[in-house]
């Protein structure tokens, strides 16, 4: 299971990053934004925090000629970027063409198994279910992730599976257990899930416990 953060935030990389838990960064325009200042070299600082990671950089252009043009600059941009592209049928034909020519292609805003199916087929090195999108609409996100498992396992594809648009502590042990390769979450999101309420009432306890003891020293 990987973990990366759906975050362009610098410090609070830089601060996840030494806890060892973190396998890579997914970023998208919005996030970029939030961020201010030059997008490029908030990019390869963020690759360079991570130089073992996969940083998903997402595409700007609509116009397919564009979008491969700009995919190939972005790849280039350094050896652990993985462009992201949105599943769209006007993008196929680029998908493909990069995927040939081996750039790593994170593929986005994907809602259905079909779509999955699609993807993996050309090949693509992640496809990013968007959970909590799917969940805003009535619809139990984890089940796509469920099904998508299925048939990326029944027909031996090699695509991983990135549980995208995670919102929720529930949404990720869910994306677990339904046997996502990956999940991408905020950093409120992590930060959650590695604290528990039990564990700090545990710690204090024993805290206390000791300094009854009086011991000056230990060992």
């Amino acid at each position: 299971m990987k973990i990366f953060l759906d975050t362009a935030n610098i410090a609070k990389i830089k601060e996840l990053s030494q806890t060892g838990l973190i396998d890579g960064i997914t970023t998208n325009p919005s996030l970029l934004f939030k961020e201010g200042g030059d997008a490029k070299k908030i990019i390869l600082e963020i690759c360079s925090i991570l130089p073992d990671g996969d940083i998903s950089v997402e595409i700007t252009k609509t116009n397919p000629d564009d979008v491969y043009k700009q995919a190939k600059e972005i790849a280039a941009l350094s050896k652990n970027i993985i462009v992201k592209i949105p599943c769209h049928a006007d993008y196929y034909k680029i998908i493909n063409k990069l995927v040939i020519e081996e750039v790593p292609v994170n593929v986005t805003l994907v809602f259905t198994m079909l779509q999955s199916l699609m993807m993996a087929k050309l090949g693509v090195t992640y496809i990013s279910p968007f959970v909590g999108r799917l969940d805003d609409l009535d619809v139990d996100g984890n089940v796509i992730i469920s099904e998508i498992r299925e048939m990326l396992d029944n027909y031996n594809f090699e695509t991983e599976l990135l549980a995208a648009s995670i919102r929720t502590v529930r949404e990720f042990h869910e994306a677990i257990l339904n046997g996502a390769d990956a999940v991408t979450m905020p950093v409120e999101i992590f930060e959650k899930s590695i604290k528990h309420i039990l564990t700090n009432q545990g710690i204090e306890k024993f805290t206390e416990d000791w300094k009854k003891l009086g011991i000056q020293q230990f060992p």
